[in-house]
This record gives structure tokens, C-alpha cells and sequence, in this order.
């Protein structure tokens, strides 16, 4: 079956389970049919290759290139603005004994053992981080949660699900990548962090940036957003521009969490992670 009737059958299936929009592409799903021209076509036996449907390509996300690249190019990308700098020197915060720490594992291990502040106290686990060492995009959250606290391991269950299809959708994988949170030990109740439990985790995700230099932070939710850029700025005002924390280029997006209440969100939230491919793709020579 070649790639585009498997996208055909992938969209259908969406929609009969009752979903309008499409995170791969700013299309709905119907939209998305028509792109292809599989609206109000029946469903093809499995094996099938449909003379009209042939993709050289062979790849889902070709056939929408192919089909959509004409309309985008004719419409043209506008540099985002530039929005605020954070993140500057800081003598207590460079001069941690966490900036001496030589790797990420090194890094890990001493959130493990941290007491820096009382989160250790009453959560199960540290939640330093995982990904890669070299990524060159680092997506960061506010803090663990329940499911993070048992594991270790940050974004996982329903939201984690969402985040690496979101990842996905521009063609990244969690393991490309490198995914952390502001905090790295769960809040009891799942609260926002204090300003001083904030200050005393800076410096792990400070060094984990210097460690890995990424090209792009997509830091995902207000409170990230938020504490990353030293701002009360909604997030909807910080969406669209390229910030910089420590000189790396922020884009701001919605939390995974908050897009499966607000599904509406996923729209925006998809612009957003274009604009860090962009940069990253720009960045990187791609």
C-alpha cells in the first residue's frame, strides 16, 4: 500500500472517531481528504495501490508537501518578532557547584540526591531529564507529576502520548530530542513551584543547556514559559515570537495537558512547533 492511501485510511479513521482537526498539518481533516482527493471515496482493500494515489515518495508526510507546498510558498513565511531576553549572568547561579558537574548522568545522579529544597522531602523520585545528550531541541515543562514522580522519567501517560505525536508531526522523535521540566521533583498536590524551590533547580537545567547546547527551547505551558523568561505575560502574547533564555531561542506552545482539555488549542500549538522546526532547520542547515 503505498503512502498515500495509507494516509487516506490514517485520516479516515480519525474522523470516523469523530476528530475535525489534523495536528500534521494547519488543514482539518476534511480539508486534508480533499488535498489528496479522497473525499467520498470508499475504502480501498488492503494491497491495493490506486493509480491516482501513487506517491513516489513513499512517505505520509511527503504526500502533503507535495500536495501543499505550492499554496504555502505562494502565501510565504514572515520572520517571527522577536520577543524578550532572559536569562543574563547571574553570580549565585554560575557560581553553583551544578555548574561543575561534567554530564548529564552526573547531573541526574544529583537530583537524585538533592536537598537544595524540601520538594525531596515528599516526592518519590527526581525527574532530571532524558533524551539526547546532543539534542539539538529541548522541550521543557513546569514540574513532574504523579506519573513522572513514580518513574523518573518526565511526560509520560496521557500528556507524554500527546507530546511525542506533536513531536512527530514535525518530524522528531523523543529520542532526537531532550525533554526536562523547570523542576525536577514533584510539588505535593501537583502545585506550582515556589519562587525559592525555582531557584534552587535553576542551576540543573542551566547546566543541561550548557551540556547539550541545543539550538531551540520549546518550553511547553504558561508556568514554564513564564519562569523561563522571568515574565507574568499570558502565553497567548508570548506565542508567536522567538524569545531567548541564556541566548538559546524560546518558542513558547500550550502543555500537552492542557490541549487534551482544550483540544481547540491544537491548531495554535501545531503553528508553534513549525516555528521551532523553522529555526531549528535554519540553525542546523537543514
Amino acid at each position: 500500500m503505498d503512502a498515500k492511501e495509507k494516509l487516506r485510511i490514517y485520516l479516515e479513521q480519525r474522523r470516523d472517531l469523530g476528530e475535525t482537526e489534523l495536528l500534521l498539518d494547519s488543514l482539518t481533516v476534511e480539508e486534508a481528504l480533499r488535498t489528496i482527493g479522497a473525499v467520498g471515496r470508499g475504502r480501498v482493500a488492503e494491497g491495493t495501490r490506486p493509480r491516482d494515489m501513487a506517491s513516489p515518495s513513499g512517505d505520509w508526510r511527503s504526500v502533503l508537501s507535495e500536495n501543499t507546498a505550492p499554496a504555502q510558498a505562494a502565501a510565504g513565511q514572515q520572520p517571527a518578532p522577536s520577543g524578550i531576553t532572559a536569562g543574563g549572568e547571574n553570580d549565585e547561579l554560575f557560581n553553583s557547584d551544578i555548574m561543575r558537574l561534567n554530564s548529564l548522568k552526573t547531573i541526574a545522579d544529583a537530583v537524585e540526591s538533592c536537598t537544595r529544597c524540601p520538594l525531596y522531602k515528599t516526592a518519590n523520585k527526581g525527574v532530571p531529564g532524558t533524551g539526547n545528550p546532543k539534542a539539538k531541541l529541548v522541550c521543557v515543562g513546569e514540574a513532574p507529576g504523579a506519573n513522572e514522580d513514580e518513574t523518573g522519567l518526565p511526560f509520560v501517560g496521557a500528556a507524554g502520548n500527546l507530546l511525542t505525536k506533536i513531536l512527530a508531526a514535525v518530524d522528531l522523535t523523543r529520542e532526537e530530542v531532550f525533554i526536562s521540566n523547570v523542576v525536577k521533583h514533584r510539588p505535593p498536590g501537583n502545585r506550582n513551584p515556589t519562587p525559592e524551590e525555582i531557584a534552587a533547580c535553576s542551576p540543573y537545567f542551566v547546566r543541561q543547556l550548557q551540556l547539550i547546547k541545543p539550538k531551540v527551547i520549546l518550553a511547553l505551558g504558561t508556568f514554564a514559559a513564564q519562569t523561563l523568561l522571568e515574565t507574568k505575560t499570558p502565553i497567548g502574547k508570548l506565542r508567536g515570537e522567538v524569545h531567548r533564555y541564556h541566548g538559546i531561542p524560546v518558542v513558547v506552545t500550550y502543555h500537552p495537558a492542557a490541549l487534551l482539555r482544550n483540544p481547540s488549542w491544537k491548531r495554535p500549538t501545531w503553528e508553534d512547533v513549525k516555528l521551532a522546526r523553522r529555526i531549528l532547520d535554519s540553525a542546523t542547515g537543514a
